[in-house]
């Protein structure tokens, strides 16, 4: 070989090649013997920041499973950055009690965890996140991830991983696509081990540490944890249909019209009046984004749009569309929703159709606690595709449960009123006051456009229940905006 100089310019210092004996050993795997021996080799410690995400909604097991195996080991003030907490992880409370856990983050709580958080048992706030605030914290170090468990329903020995394969797929993997990609360590738990390599995969090799089998990682039923097929009430219909024609009356209504809905009943039957309507003047929409449901799918195959951009599936239907439809793409939280990368879907999203629990008078929105102060939700992508979509609409009752859901000022304030074009409900719809021209193409199309304080009027009449005093306990969570900033602290309930 030719002598090397100390170093070439541009390149550095060269180091020779020296031939060396070459022994192979048995072929590498990942696969270690159960849970408690992939823990050990996370190497976790008190403090340790451990995440999950939640494409089994109320059907998971891994959460539940993993802080199980790390309460036995004695681990103590554990932070879970989970994407969302669900009734079925009702066994974190006991752990958030005995020490195990004192920190959690979140973009949605609901059920016996966040009415725990509620009540002051969480030593520190509870940090709630958008979808999109989630992904930009973790790719920016804001949050660091010891440890992600991803529930895996099909691997191989070397983890890569499917979700849309196996007794248990939940298919797209928007939300631990991006944990894995800034986790130290990563940890597939699966219930299908298949020989490698594993078909359809949607997290790779490259990106996971170890892999252990379980014997079951929860239920796919619980998936569909919520209603995902449009309503049928006429009170709901109605207000399907002025949202609709919102829609329509916008002037966004043309080929590669691009839409987002909930998967609440009304949030879909407004999916489906505006499906007839693209039927009936030959639209041909470009795509549906978030979170997917077997209706979405139906509005796909019917040729009213050309894809489906999915972070997660709502239902089973659509679980079986993503394993079979190339049509049906996988997108990561950070492409979905993330506020930093330049461009995210939810800024491609023409209209977006959202719920609410409360509105107020400057249109800011509250899906994060209950009349009360009860933490019932946060964001999710709520307040992320309001900024994004060129129309943000909320449809709601008036009512609900006895409250006036229209309101003059809302207990949580989860997404900004600036951010909110229009807000429909059975009694007609309000228009934010900077959308001038919105509203004269409203009024111009025959739609009742009112000021909001007239709604609210009649929402505070129609109501049986006061709306109730804050809460004024110690802050038990922060609500926080996609960028990182606060909109609102939500303080303990009962100490009145």
């Amino acid at each position: 070989m030719t002598d090397l100089p100390p170093d070439l310019p541009g390149y550095g210092a060269l180091r020779p090649y020296r031939p060396a004996g070459v022994t192979r050993g048995p072929r590498m795997t990942k696969l270690l013997a159960d849970l408690d021996a992939a823990i050990s080799a996370c190497d976790l410690r008190d403090g340790a920041t451990v995440s999950f995400h939640h494409h089994l909604r109320n059907g998971d097991a891994v959460l539940n499973m993993v802080m199980a195996a790390l309460a036995r080991r004695g681990l103590k003030d554990l932070h879970v950055a989970a994407s969302s907490l669900f009734p079925v992880h009702a066994p974190l409370v006991e752990h958030i009690r005995n020490g195990t856990v004192s920190r959690i983050s979140a973009a949605f709580i609901s059920g016996p965890v966040g009415e725990a958080i509620s009540t002051g048992v969480l030593p520190l706030p509870a940090v709630l996140m958008t979808h999109g605030g989630r992904a930009r914290a973790l790719d920016a170090g804001d949050i660091v991830i010891d440890a992600a468990f991803v529930a895996a329903p099909v691997a191989d020995e070397m983890g890569n991983v499917s979700g849309s394969m196996g007794a248990t797929a939940c298919g797209t993997l928007g939300y631990p696509m991006t944990d894995v990609a800034v986790a130290r360590r990563t940890v597939a738990i699966t219930d299908t081990l298949v020989p490698y390599p594993a078909p359809a995969i949607d997290i790779p090799q490259g990106q996971v540490d170890h892999v252990v089998q379980v014997p079951r990682i929860g239920d796919p039923s619980g998936i569909a944890s919520g209603t995902t097929r449009p309503a049928e009430d006429p009170v709901s219909l109605a207000i399907a249909d002025s949202a609709a024609r919102t829609i329509a009356a916008s002037g966004l209504l043309n080929d590669g019209f691009s839409f987002q809905t909930g998967a609440g009943g009304a949030s879909l039957a407004t999916a489906a009046a505006v499906g007839r309507q693209m039927a009936s003047t030959g639209v041909t929409g470009s795509f549906c984004s978030g979170g997917i449901t077997g209706f979405h799918v139906e509005m796909l195959r019917a040729g009213l749009f050309r894809g489906l951009l999915d972070v997660q599936c709502f239902d089973l239907e659509a679980v079986r569309s993503y394993r079979d439809d190339p049509r049906h793409q996988a997108m990561s939280a950070a492409t979905y929703a993330a506020p930093h990368i330049g461009g995210a879907v939810v800024d491609r999203v023409d209209a977006v159709v959202l719920g609410a629990a409360e509105v107020d008078l400057e249109f800011n929105v509250n899906v994060t606690t209950r009349a009360g102060g009860v933490l019932i939700g946060g964001s999710g992508g709520h307040a992320d595709t309001a900024a994004g979509a060129q129309l943000s609409i909320v449809t709601t009752r008036l009512t609900a449960a006895g409250f006036a859901k229209i309101v003059p000022q809302v207990g949580t304030l989860t997404t900004p009123g600036p951010t909110i074009d229009v807000v429909v409900t059975e009694a007609g719809l309000a228009v934010n006051p900077a959308r001038t021209e919105l509203a004269e193409r409203l009024h111009s199309a025959g739609l009742r456009v009112r000021p909001i304080e007239d709604l609210a009027r009649e929402a505070a009449t129609a109501a049986r229940q006061p709306v109730p005093p804050r809460a004024g306990g110690r802050v038990v969570a922060i609500s926080e905006y996609r960028d990182g900033s606060v909109t609102d602290l939500v303080r303990q309930i009962g100490t009145d």
